[in-house]
């Protein structure tokens, strides 16, 4: 059967049942005006069982509110996630995002999907995952955290989904503005204008976003940043909703070298060991939204995404870990370009109906077609600053996927089970145009033209014990298909196992949570995550290297303490004093290779604790005060456990405030980064040491308008 049949299949079978039904209910139903109800938004701390066309129950989520802390600056994330356990921020002074989970290598995010309105925003979603774009924190309106295999509807990938929802156009008004503005510690600069209204049937929103830095490092650790987007909706407040959006984003940061542990223990931690290596990233893209209220219980969604990706890099050669190039080599560099052309669509279909005596039965299904062109050239450089150079690798790189799935939540009253098949089809094409490395060494240019089905399980359950409490579980498969240079390694003499099969995985979570009085809420499991043929390099050889297994606790408690004497005394006193929220979360983890090269090894970035606490102030939503801290055990930063890859233990707090001047018309913020000076290092790449940064300062003044 062809893929092209495969796909017409899918989008015929899926596509049909929402359409069908529509002309079903428009025959038989009299459709009335609409009437729009406003009420105060929900922020969390879990996911309902059912939101959209996407079901949650039996599933661990998290969800953080950005908008209920202060104003943050330069994307630092951690502070964003300072509430959830089991992620673990590799931290560096680029704009780049590095975060693992549970014990998973952080870079880049590889092994989490990341998505922004639920569309998958990687370079590549399975050839090359590297998330290297996220949007800026201010277009943010909340993060959706599904852990693990939960995430089994949003893709494969055994880290869970981190979803960032973006701000909808404003209503009510016809137009708002407002613009940030912030200074900080190494010329930090920082600038943000939105602007946004609704004048029926048409929302809009807008904004650009420029952020700039010279960083603390002596020389070439500049950032600089540039993007904008906007955004459109037809319909906003009624049942059939059209949202179309353009992003762009534009970044460039110098990457100043590596260090040895002897250095970033001295005053000598702000060196420059690579004074010439560059980093590039153009990103364009586009989305087209239409979600149709069949009914009170049906409801269609139809995401459409595409665009254009380039990642480019030039690298001095030569040099050792935590040194400057010396030798032959460091006269000359490494350049990389690679683009990424891409284009997707999913459906999705949810019904919900009565059964067993009980409302709430609910069916989702849908599928998600992807097609990626991914050209690579590697060149060599004349000289250690030089932008273009001989070509030295071509390739060409295509993916397309299928990927079919289905969930349904059964409700026997207290308890619900959701079972769920996701059939995965991955068709991948590799082939080498130009290797100078192989020309004289007899090696023939490599091809890969690959075809894997992939057949995924999961199930979930839940039951209610309490109004306030429930305990839930999920159990979940999960894989990891072969990256592009895993397929077709660049190296002259790196060599594919041909046996090599794709990485497969179970995940299990165990818990239970609760929300008593709306102003409590707590979430403590145990999680287990098997692992099998996890793909690694031997030598020159790429294989499955063997078999591990991570397990171990999640906790994370937050109480209002005012809110929670005035539901005990039946007072206001948050009224009149504001609210005092501590929080608290902890991860305790046991990874090891239980088989295979690394066999009782440590992987890379499997801390045994990763602890957050801290307190927020609030007062009328006019006063934030956020005080926040992460603990981290000393942990491996690769799979050999090497001496000189070790990462010591490090605490580190950050305060932050934002005060309402007048209104929402005047707002001033600002924050110190690294409250008591941490000297520390989260991130060690094979070039060196990545020191983070030691205390910095930012302040800032928003104005706006609206009418």
């Amino acid at each position: 059967m062809s893929r092209q049949y495969l796909v017409v299949l899918g989008i015929a079978f899926v596509s049909a049942a929402p359409l069908v039904y529509a002309a079903e209910s428009q025959s038989s139903t009299t459709r009335l005006e609409p009437v729009t109800v406003t009420a105060e938004k929900e922020r969390g701390p879990f996911l309902p069982d059912v939101q959209g066309t996407a079901i949650y129950a039996g599933k661990k989520t998290a969800v953080i509110d950005v908008e209920a802390q202060p104003k943050i600056v330069n994307n630092n994330f951690r502070q964003v996630l300072n509430k959830t356990p089991g992620l673990l921020l590799s931290e560096e002074t680029t704009p780049l995002l590095s975060v693992g989970y549970r014990g998973l290598e952080p870079h880049r995010t590889q092994f989490t999907q990341v998505l922004k309105d639920g569309i998958p925003i990687h370079a590549e979603m399975f050839g090359y995952p590297e998330s290297y774009y996220v949007p800026p924190l201010q277009s943010v309106d909340r993060i959706e955290f599904i852990h693990g295999g939960a995430a089994l509807m949003y893709g494969p990938q055994p880290g869970g989904a981190l979803n960032f929802i973006t701000k909808p156009p404003a209503t009510g008004t016809p137009f708002s503005a407002y613009t940030e503005n912030s200074f900080g510690t190494d010329e930090l600069f920082s600038t943000y204008t939105g602007f946004s209204g609704h004048v029926a049937p048409l929302g809009y929103l807008g904004y650009i976003h420029e952020r700039e830095a010279n960083g603390f490092r002596e020389t070439n650790s500049d950032v600089e940043v540039l993007g904008g987007g906007i955004k459109a909706t037809v319909g906003q407040t009624t049942d059939s909703r059209w949202t179309l959006g353009y992003d762009e984003y534009h970044e460039e940061h110098g990457e100043p070298g590596g260090l040895t542990k002897a250095v970033t223990d001295s005053e000598g931690r702000d060196q420059t060991t690579r004074f010439n290596d560059r980093f590039r990233l153009e990103r364009y893209y586009g989305t087209l939204l239409y979600e149709r209220d069949l009914d009170e219980e049906s409801r269609f969604d139809l995401r459409t995404f595409g665009g254009h990706y380039r990642r480019y890099s030039k690298r001095q050669r030569g040099g050792g870990f935590g040194t400057l190039p010396t030798g032959s080599t460091a006269t000359t560099n490494a350049i990389e370009e690679q683009d990424f052309y891409t284009f997707g669509f999913e459906p999705r279909f949810r019904r919900s109906y009565e059964a067993f005596g009980q409302e709430g039965q609910t069916l989702t299904a849908g599928f998600l077609a992807y097609f990626s062109d991914s050209p690579r050239e590697d060149q060599r450089g004349t000289d250690p600053g030089a932008d273009t150079g001989a070509l030295r690798n071509k390739s060409d790189r295509e993916m397309q996927y299928l990927s079919l799935f289905a969930e349904h939540l059964f409700r026997f009253g207290p308890l619900s089970v959701t079972p769920g098949v996701r059939l995965e089809h991955i068709w991948q094409q590799v082939k080498e145009r130009v290797n100078v490395d192989k020309a004289g060494s007899g090696t023939p240019l490599a091809e890969a033209d690959e075809f894997d089905f992939v057949p995924l399980f999961g199930v979930g359950a839940a039951y209610e014990v309490t109004p306030q409490t429930q305990l839930y579980t999920n159990l979940s498969q999960s894989y990891r298909p072969k990256i592009f240079t895993q397929a077709v390694p660049t190296g002259a003499t790196n060599v594919i196992n041909q046996d090599l099969e794709e990485g497969k995985n179970w995940l299990v979570d165990v818990g239970a949570r609760g929300r008593p009085w709306g102003v409590v809420s707590w979430d403590v499991s145990y999680f287990l995550m098997k692992f099998y043929d996890q793909i690694g390099t031997s030598g020159n050889t790429i294989e499955n290297v063997g078999d591990a297994l991570h397990q171990g606790l999640e906790l994370a408690a937050d109480v209002d303490l005012v809110g929670l004497y005035d539901a005990t005394q039946g007072t206001t006193a948050r009224e009149q004093i504001g609210s005092i929220s501590p929080f608290f979360n902890l991860m305790l983890l046991d990874a090891k290779f239980t088989e295979g090269p690394q066999d009782g090894k440590t992987p890379q970035y499997a801390p045994q604790y990763t602890m957050r606490f801290g307190v927020q102030y609030r007062f009328q939503d006019r006063v934030k005060v956020n005080l926040n801290s992460v603990f981290v055990d000393d942990h491996f930063a690769d799979d050999s456990n090497l001496a000189n890859r070790t990462v010591p233990s490090y605490k580190v707090w950050d305060l932050t405030g934002e005060v309402k001047v007048w209104k929402d018309a005047l707002t001033l913020f600002g924050g110190i980064n690294n409250l008591f000076n941490e000297r520390y290092y989260a991130r060690i790449r094979s070039e060196g040491i990545d020191p983070a940064y030691e205390r910095n300062i930012y302040g800032g003044v928003r104005v706006g308008m609206r009418f």
